[in-house]
């Protein structure tokens, strides 16, 4: 967890104007993946309890949960700015994300951060100043809103990878987080080429350049 919170400190100094690089790792998609079908088949009630989650994982499931909220809550506020057909689909499968972790948190019983939240409010102090950030500088311009989507998405990724590699031991966990970041992937590629249709050749700001590179190639 501790890679992860500094790769999210990471990103609000990109914000900030700051650039952030973190070393190269990668996300394997799993067969089958589809934005409505997020979980796979969680185990029964027997191997769950035969596989208790670590509370490195525990903190990963609930962090994921609000930083899969922000993502959401970001596109719903840009789409009513900038009414681009990204924001709206994109902000739609982020709610499907929300739901899978959530999932995992009715399953092994833990407490969800988000709760009755309203959109724009976190637990997480550091993600509720992301949030606000992120507002900010996507109501600047319509190719800021896009690069906003970008960049979230590069965090995503980065942070679900970090999971995958140093915490995630449980399969249901590594399933749903896998299918997260394959789906990551597809929203980073998505927001890429809607900024190249408006001449926008988006760079890199979290991912490092080969890791970014094999994403659009794929």
């Amino acid at each position: 967890m501790k890679t992860k919170r500094f790769s999210l400190k990471g990103l609000i100094l990109v914000t900030a104007m700051f650039i952030f690089t973190l070393g190269n790792t990668q996300c394997s998609e799993s067969a089958g993946v589809g934005e409505d079908l997020l979980t796979g088949e969680l185990k029964s009630e027997t191997s769950k309890l035969s596989q208790a989650l670590t509370d490195e994982e525990i903190a990963g499931i609930l962090f994921m949960r609000e930083e899969e909220k922000l993502a959401r809550d970001v596109y719903q506020y840009l789409y009513e700015a900038y009414p681009l057909r990204p924001f709206l689909n994109i902000s739609k499968s982020e709610q499907a994300h929300m739901d899978a972790i959530n999932y995992l948190i009715d399953t092994y019983e833990l407490v969800d951060p988000v709760g009755d939240n309203p959109p724009g409010v976190f637990q997480n102090e550091e993600l509720q100043k992301l949030y606000d950030k992120l507002i900010e500088k996507g109501s600047k311009s319509r190719e800021e809103a896009l690069k906003v989507g970008a960049l979230i998405e590069e965090v995503d990724i980065l942070d679900l990878q970090t999971e995958l590699e140093a915490t995630a031991r449980n399969e249901d966990v590594i399933r749903v987080f896998t299918n997260l970041c394959a789906a990551s992937e597809n929203h980073l590629r998505a927001f890429v080429r809607v900024l190249a249709l408006y001449d926008v050749d988006y760079k890199p700001e979290i991912l490092d350049q080969a890791e970014f590179d094999r994403i659009l190639e794929n």
